[in-house]
């Protein structure tokens, strides 16, 4: 017979809510302004090492020469917006790296004058990676912001026509960085070396110093939008005021992340293995990897770095080019670029997380629409299309690595994390 307990009633009653108040309190973890997130030494580091707190200047460009200057920015700030820059007159870069988006669109793969086959990568802080685009076919800003300009799917403009843009809306700002602008007397009306069958007949039937004349204007357009885009940077996350907090021994602060947040944050830099590539201030290593990532179309699956290797070295406007404005000895990057390595089949940039839950579709060619989609994958680690995955699957084995298994409450707390690396509300 199971014994009666002693009735509680009025003042007894109410102390005895009040205890398991305080013990239900107790175990709710996240509501408790005393939880003390216990970090090793070695984890401390690890998470200091990823604040943007820690993230420098941009390393100079050598190669542009008006990159600093304040003229460049604002000359680059109007360039940037301006649909004059296109063969229909509706697309700007700004089109796609829309600011009020994180500088992207949303779409899987880019929409300009036509549909292109990669997503728009954001642009903050790109300044910081010595390779741009996806494959990273370009190996400076300003050559980056080159190749949409002729894209056939992007601007789809052609070299002279922007360059007659530059002469008609912008002659007094390039003239004050660049110098006297060159005569464009006899030039055709389109012509490019890139464009359609009579813009490339076009552009060859010109003497050689008209083409590198219009060149030279073209590369200048190309360093005064780089200019801009360098000025373009991430604001603090609430990850980068939850390490602050810990990292000076502040409790109550480390309260900005729940306990599920801080459980994903342990499973990002353990278990997940997302710190491997997604490192540093940026959360990127500025690398290129294959992780099997499925091709929009299997018939044709995208190669990545390993086909952009041959072009960034052939490409008329990189480091070594006679439009740079440095050395050849500088252009360290171009001259020591692997050309052979098997594992750039398939591989891509790391993207930065810094803001990535703002950012939907994710991957190269948008084919997860959502975080959980993008961690279900490297829970299932599928063999790539081609070439080697560097993900390991159940019942392989390589040195270097080893299977992410997460169990599916570990999965959702990093999804949990992944959203802390969002713009900070106020203070």
């Amino acid at each position: 017979m199971r014994p009666r307990l002693p009735a509680v009633a009025g003042p007894a009653l109410a102390l005895v809510a009040g205890v398991l108040g305080l013990v239900a309190a107790a175990w709710s973890g996240p509501a408790d302004e005393h939880r003390h997130d216990g970090w090793t030494a070695a984890e401390k580091a690890t998470l200091a090492s990823m604040q943007l707190s820690r993230l420098a200047e941009p390393p100079a460009d050598p190669s542009n020469a008006v990159e600093a200057r304040a003229e460049a920015v604002a000359l680059g700030r109007r360039l940037f917006s301006d649909t004059r820059l296109s063969s229909n007159g509706q697309v700007a870069c700004a089109t796609c790296h829309d600011p009020g988006r994180e500088f992207q669109d949303g779409r899987p793969v880019g929409q300009g004058v036509a549909t292109g086959r990669r997503r728009t990568m954001p642009i903050a802080a790109a300044g910081h990676g010595p390779w741009l685009f996806w494959d990273g076919r370009k190996d400076s800003l300003w050559s980056q912001a080159l190749g949409p300009l002729e894209d056939a799917a992007e601007h789809g403009a052609n070299r002279v026509q922007l360059v007659r843009v530059l002469q008609a809306h912008y002659r007094a700002e390039y003239e004050a960085l660049f110098g006297p602008f060159p005569s464009l007397q006899g030039l055709p009306a389109r012509a490019s070396p890139l464009g359609s069958r009579d813009e490339r007949l076009a552009w060859q039937a010109m003497p050689p110093a008209q083409r590198e004349a219009v060149n030279r204007v073209f590369a200048n357009l190309g360093k005064s939008i780089a200019a801009y885009e360098r000025t373009i940077r991430y604001p603090d996350a609430r990850f980068d005021r939850y390490v602050a907090a810990v990292l000076r021994g502040d409790t109550a602060g480390q309260q900005v992340l729940s306990a599920q947040e801080v459980d994903g944050l342990r499973v990002f830099i353990g278990p997940g293995q997302c710190a491997t590539c997604h490192n540093g201030p940026l959360l990127t290593d500025q690398h290129f990897h294959n992780t099997g990532v499925p091709p929009r179309d299997p018939s044709q699956p995208d190669r990545g770095r390993a086909q952009a290797v041959a072009a960034v070295l052939a490409d008329e406007f990189n480091c070594r080019g006679i439009y740079s404005d440095t050395p050849r000895a500088s252009c360290s990057e171009l001259e020591f670029l692997p050309t052979d390595d098997p594992a750039m089949e398939g591989a891509f940039k790391t993207p930065s997380l810094r803001h990535v839950a703002g950012r939907a579709p994710y991957m190269h060619a948008g084919q997860f629409g959502t975080l959980e989609e993008v961690v279900a994958h490297y829970r299932r680690a599928p063999a790539a299309a081609t070439g080697q995955s560097e993900l390991v699957r159940g019942g392989s084995a390589r040195a270097d690595r080893i299977p992410i298994r997460l169990t599916d409450t570990q999965a959702r707390d990093l999804v949990a994390f992944l959203r802390t690396l969002g713009p900070a509300p106020a203070p």
